[in-house]
């Protein structure tokens, strides 16, 4: 039995009620239902999965027939999603992150901000999907951009996607301190577990 049908099925056992019961029990079962995620609901009732709903966002960004307001409106309800631990795991196996990651380098500044501000609600605090990225190749653009880009507001969400995807992973630290000047990073190498100096690093970034 799969996590979902197993979740279904608790709700529904939790949720049904016994007419033997008498009517204290069912009042202490009243006063605690067993809650059922969102996923899980969306299932019961016949609804997308956010797998689904992942696919389906990134299909219209990177499509050439929808409009650009239309696309930030998908960017918009991936970066919710991906807000979820699973989801943010999800976009390796969906296939997901090589067009995740090809929005970085848009002609259109507001779909490279919105590609940045993914990627880092996606990995921050997330060793799985931190490890995704750096398989992905996506540090170096992320890193980049902090540097290169010229709109104030992409480069402070390219710096908080740098922020989470160096935080407490000292291999993507290193693979971002190959892009980066030594005036920012320091003549040493940096440690990733170090906040402090994590700090300062994304501060000159996003001031310069």
């Amino acid at each position: 039995m799969d996590k979902k049908t197993s979740s279904l099925l608790s709700w529904s056992l939790a949720n049904s009620g016994n007419a033997n019961e008498d009517s204290n029990a069912s009042q202490t079962q009243t006063d605690r239902p067993l809650k059922i995620d969102q996923e899980t609901l969306r299932s019961l009732m016949g609804g997308p999965s956010d797998a689904d709903l992942m696919k389906q966002s990134m299909s219209a960004i990177v499509s050439e027939d929808v409009p650009l307001e239309q696309k930030i409106i998908a960017f918009d309800n991936f970066e919710q999603l991906v807000e979820q631990l699973d989801n943010a795991n999800n976009i390796q196996p969906l296939g997901l992150w090589p067009a995740l990651k090809s929005q970085l380098s848009s002609s259109e500044q507001d779909l490279r901000r919105m590609s940045a501000w993914c990627i880092g609600t996606a990995v921050q605090n997330n060793e799985k999907s931190q490890q995704h990225a750096l398989q992905q190749g996506v540090i170096e653009p992320i890193a980049k951009m902090c540097i290169e880009e010229n709109d104030v507001a992409t480069r402070r969400k390219a710096c908080y996607a740098l922020s989470s995807l160096v935080r407490n992973c000292q291999p993507n630290m290193d693979e971002a301190s190959r892009y980066l000047p030594s005036n920012i990073t320091g003549p040493d190498a940096v440690n990733a577990n170090d906040m402090d100096v994590l700090d300062a690093i994304m501060s000159k970034l996003r001031e310069q």
